[in-house]
Order: structure tokens, then C-alpha cells, then sequence
């Protein structure tokens, strides 16, 4: 394969200019231990110098149906020769945000028939909370405006959506503190010594109930929950929580709204997890990344009938919206992904391919430092600890998440430093084979930084 023309020392030089998201910048100042990805195909990315690497964060959660997918970017080229821009503002539209609606109400379960085309998983999830409590004052019930979250949760990094986040998120930065409530994180391995899982399950539900009869369940709008919570270390619940929290939800009139910005579109072997994978039926379904798979910004919230009824009735004026919501290029985007997805079977790929992912992933957890492996499918975390009876800690001094980032790449695998975690959420694309070389280069990454100390 020849080398890409890029010269590193010009990319790193101009690179200074760019603020990098979730960074240390100091750090970013004093050195230049940045990898510069120039080409990808597949379930793979190439830096500069033409080294290649599984890519085991699939971009970041989103690109599911691999890199350079020829048809997304024929349909985008397309579309923009056709039709460049215009809104979907006023009484304006344009066919692929209508015919791409219309494929996403079609996939969403029971009454979720309407949806707003954002640009980011974090616009998804504020678009949600502007929505309900709209809706509520439009009720008379103004109100019901605070949501509930949890410890753990990852929601975005826009004002509202990071006010939903785990505080660790935003040390330091200021957000809508005084709309939001947080609940336990639904942690099982680090739950309390005393507690078997189903009773730490019950614990979860009636602390729910307990804080809702605190606050009033008059004044909250919305339960916001991850089917699996991503970047607050790829936690499962208990089996049942999901269910129990909605019952509780529908119980005191309170919204559920189901943040699939990374569940949804295949990572967990369905095209939407929130009724397929955990039983529930959500006022209100987020979700971006595998829409287009990363190959365009663009996110939805799906809202019900219900909903949009009460913020369409007469006198109610919809005011909120974006230039780019519904971009005819990010449709044509999400429409062609959404046809992979279904043209290939990529779903039933993972539903296949992942429970074998899984159980190789779990043999990790026979290494002394590996606490627990947890996930599902295609969206595994690893957490390491220095005891494992214990289930000690490893400090932010020890980085041994970022050690074991840094020796699997060294192997060819890009993964997600997490804390004391180790993060994967590939291309939904990967074989079994591949899959077995994630597990191979993970175990030498982890023996290695166990050495280093």
C-alpha cells in the first residue's frame, strides 16, 4: 500500500491550532504524541506513515457499517449536486428529510411516529428536554420541568445534555445543575458487599421511587436513561431495572425518554435496543451516531403521538430548530447506512458475531489486574483493578488505561482509554476472526502494562 502524501510535522504543526474535544491541552502543548489517521476502509484506519489499525472504537460508537462505504459517499455526492441545502423550517421540506423520517418512524417501536433531525447526540438529548417540558406547560403542568438521571450517565456536552451527565463530566465547567436529579449508577460490580444483584436491583427501584416522592413527582418531567450507559464505563444494569424503572415512570406520569445515541442502529444487534433488547416502550427514543454511521453530523429525536399532539394543538408554535436540522446530505447519508444495515443484515451479523465476541473477551478477565469485562455485542468494556478481591481501584496517577491504549496500538488496535477502563465499540462489520485478534492484542496489551507497573 503506498504511504498517504501527508507530512506529519506539517499536520502536527497546524494541529496546534485545533482544540481537541475530552483533551488534556496542556499536555497537547508540551508534546506531540498525536496519531494522525489519514485513510480507513473497512474495520480499518491507517496513520500517516501507513501503519494500520483495527479500529476498536469505531471512530467514536459510530461508525457501524465500516469505513469508506463508497455508496454513502456516491448518495451524498449525489444529493449534493441535486439539492445543496435548504431547511426544513416554516412549511419548507425537501424529499430525503421526508422520505427519511418516514424510514425512522417505520423502525421505531409502538407509537413513535415523529421525529427531529439534529446534528449531535447531544442535540438529540436537549431537543428531548425542550420537547417535554414545551409539552407540559402546553398541559398546564408548568411545572413539571426537573429530570431525573443517573451517576454514570453520559448525555452529551451542550448546556442540558451535560447537566444529565455524570458530574465527573464536567468538573470545573457550569451547566444546568438546578433542572437535574441523579439516581445511583445501576453499577452491579461495584455494588455494595451485602447486596445480591437482584436485591441491589431492588435497592435501585425503590431509591428511584423514594427520590421521586421527595421531589414531587409534580415537578419532574423526564426519567433519561442509556439502555447501556457508554462513556460512564459500559455498564449493564441488572436484568429487569429497565423494565421496573419505566413501570415506575408510567406509575407517577413521569416521561422516559431512551438515549440510544449509541445503541441504536445495529450495536446491539437491533436496529433500536429499547424495545427489542429491554422490553420497554419509551415516550421519546434519542439517538445519532450509526444513523449515518459517522459519515454525516446527524442525530433524531423520536417522539410520540402522544407528544405531538399536545405541542401541534392549536396556538402552539414550535420554537426550536437549527440551520442545519435535516440537511439533505446527512439523509441521504442516513438513508443509504440504513440500507446497508438492512441490505446486509448487519443486525443479525451482531446478533451472530457478538455473543462470540463476548465470550472471548471475557477469557481477559482470567489476567490478574482485569476486574471485570462487561457489554454486550459490539460495546465491551474492560475495568481493571490492582486486587481483584478487593476490587481496589487503580488511581488517575496509575493510567492504566491509557497504558494499555498505548500498547495496543503499538499492536495495531486503536481502543478507548477510559479511567481505569478499557473501552471497545467497533464496526458492527468485524469477523469472527477479527474479533479473536482484538481479544489476542488486548491480552499482550494488558500483560505488558501490567509489567511496566
Amino acid at each position: 500500500m503506498n504511504k498517504p502524501h501527508y507530512s506529519v510535522e506539517k499536520v502536527l504543526r497546524q494541529d496546534d491550532h485545533l482544540v481537541h474535544s475530552f483533551a488534556n491541552l496542556d499536555a497537547l502543548k508540551q508534546d506531540n504524541a498525536r496519531t494522525v489517521i489519514t485513510r480507513a476502509q473497512g474495520a480499518y484506519v491507517y496513520d500517516a506513515e501507513g501503519n494500520q489499525f483495527i479500529d476498536g472504537i469505531g471512530g467514536l460508537w459510530c461508525v457501524n457499517v465500516g469505513h469508506g462505504r463508497h455508496e454513502i459517499a456516491d448518495a451524498i455526492a449525489k444529493q449534493l449536486k441535486d439539492l445543496d441545502y435548504y431547511s426544513t423550517f416554516y412549511n419548507l421540506t425537501h424529499p430525503l428529510a421526508a422520505e427519511l423520517s418516514q424510514k425512522v418512524a417505520s423502525m421505531a417501536p409502538g407509537n413513535l411516529n415523529k421525529v427531529y433531525f439534529g446534528n449531535s447526540g447531544s442535540v438529540a438529548n436537549d431537543s428531548a428536554i425542550r420537547m417535554l417540558q414545551h409539552y407540559f406547560n402546553r398541559l398546564g403542568k408548568p411545572k413539571k420541568k426537573r429530570i431525573l438521571s443517573r451517576v454514570g450517565a453520559y448525555h452529551g456536552s451542550t448546556y442540558m445534555a451535560v447537566a444529565m451527565t455524570t458530574p465527573a463530566y464536567r468538573d470545573g465547567w457550569d451547566s444546568a445543575d438546578h433542572l437535574v436529579d441523579f439516581l445511583s449508577s445501576p453499577y452491579p460490580y461495584r455494588r455494595p458487599d451485602n447486596m445480591s444483584v437482584e436485591e441491589f436491583c431492588d435497592f435501585l427501584i425503590e431509591e428511584m421511587e423514594q427520590t421521586i416522592e421527595k421531589i414531587g413527582a409534580e415537578n419532574i418531567a423526564a426519567f433519561i436513561a442509556e439502555p447501556i450507559l457508554g462513556a460512564g464505563g459500559v455498564i449493564v444494569p441488572p436484568e429487569g431495572y429497565h423494565r421496573r424503572a419505566w413501570e415506575v415512570c408510567q406509575r407517577y406520569e413521569i416521561m422516559s425518554i431512551s438515549d440510544e445515541v449509541v445503541t441504536a442502529f445495529g450495536r446491539l444487534g437491533h436496529m433500536f435496543a429499547s424495545k427489542e433488547v429491554f422490553d420497554i416502550q419509551p415516550d421519546i427514543i434519542c439517538s445519532a451516531k450509526g444513523l449515518t454511521s459517522g459519515y454525516q453530523p446527524m442525530s433524531a429525536t423520536i417522539i410520540s403521538d402522544d407528544i405531538f399532539e399536545v405541542i401541534s394543538a392549536p396556538g402552539a408554535m414550535f420554537m426550536h430548530g437549527m440551520t442545519y436540522s435535516g440537511h439533505p446530505a446527512c439523509c441521504a447519508a442516513a438513508l443509504e447506512n440504513i440500507a446497508i444495515i438492512e441490505r446486509e443484515d448487519i443486525c443479525g451479523h451482531v446478533r451472530k458475531v457478538g455473543p462470540k465476541f463476548e465470550a472471548g473477551m471475557k477469557t481477559l478477565e482470567q489476567l490478574d489486574i482485569v476486574g471485570e469485562v462487561r457489554g454486550s455485542k459490539f460495546m465491551m468494556g474492560i475495568e481493571f483493578v490492582k486486587n481483584k478481591e478487593t476490587k481496589e481501584a487503580f488511581t488517575p496517577e496509575d493510567n492504566i488505561g491509557g497504558k494499555v491504549a498505548k500498547h495496543a496500538q503499538q499492536r495495531g488496535l486503536i481502543v478507548r482509554p477510559l479511567g481505569s477502563m478499557a473501552v471497545l465499540s467497533p464496526c458492527l462489520i468485524l469477523t469472527e476472526d477479527e474479533t479473536a485478534r482484538i481479544v489476542d492484542i488486548l491480552r499482550e496489551s494488558i500483560e505488558a502494562a501490567t509489567k511496566e507497573g
